[in-house]
């Protein structure tokens, strides 16, 4: 699982400079790219809690472009720094709560649901992010899937229930979503042991 990770991190970083150089020329900055990915989650989310589905997904692929855009930008422009780091992180948590909120004060799923992916989703962030600067672990990103991939079940999810509502199949995007982001947060807990052992504080 960690190797799979690290592949699909080196296919991203190895995928992407060509984006970033453009934004560069357009004068983008990352930390631009980072507050336009969460205005973007915001609007996602209107839309979303106004059952506007399509409207909401596509605000959802802007937020995770301009996600993904921020961080090419910053290594195309040698622009990256600590604080953009810290604001991008802090940033995309944001953006999940906007736009799961907005799915769960809609009536397409079951607040409960709503509330199981978002939590979810926080505490698989969190976890990675207290094992890197606790634990001071250079790269706590494993699991079973990702913020993308989940990104991705969540639209295609809502695309279904646009044309299929009877089947609720972004309900079950949402399960699937908060059951991964639960497992994901128990296998990074697991990987930092066995990185840390019985470390001191």
């Amino acid at each position: 699982m960690i190797e799979i990770n690290k592949l699909k991190r080196q296919i991203y970083e190895e995928s992407t400079p060509f984006l970033g150089r453009i934004c560069v020329r357009m004068g983008l900055t990352p930390n631009a790219l980072t507050i336009i990915s969460l205005i973007s989650a915001i609007i996602s989310g209107i839309f979303f809690w106004k059952a506007k589905v399509w409207w909401g997904v596509v605000w959802m692929l802007i937020t995770s472009l301009t996600d993904m855009l921020d961080g090419a930008t910053a290594r195309a422009g040698n622009m990256g720094t600590t604080f953009g780091g810290v604001l991008d992180h802090v940033s995309d948590r944001y953006g999940e709560f906007f736009i799961l909120a907005g799915i769960t004060m809609s009536h397409l799923v079951h607040p409960g649901w709503g509330l199981f992916a978002l939590f979810g989703m926080i505490i698989a962030s969190y976890t990675r992010a207290a094992a890197e600067s606790i634990g001071k672990i250079e790269n706590c990103a494993v699991g079973i899937m990702g913020r993308l991939e989940k990104f991705v079940l969540i639209i295609v999810g809502a695309i279904m229930e646009h044309y299929y509502p009877t089947w609720r199949v972004l309900e079950i995007a949402l399960i699937i979503v908060g059951l991964t982001s639960y497992i994901t947060s128990i296998q990074r807990l697991i990987y930092a042991h066995k990185v840390l052992g019985n470390r001191k504080g």
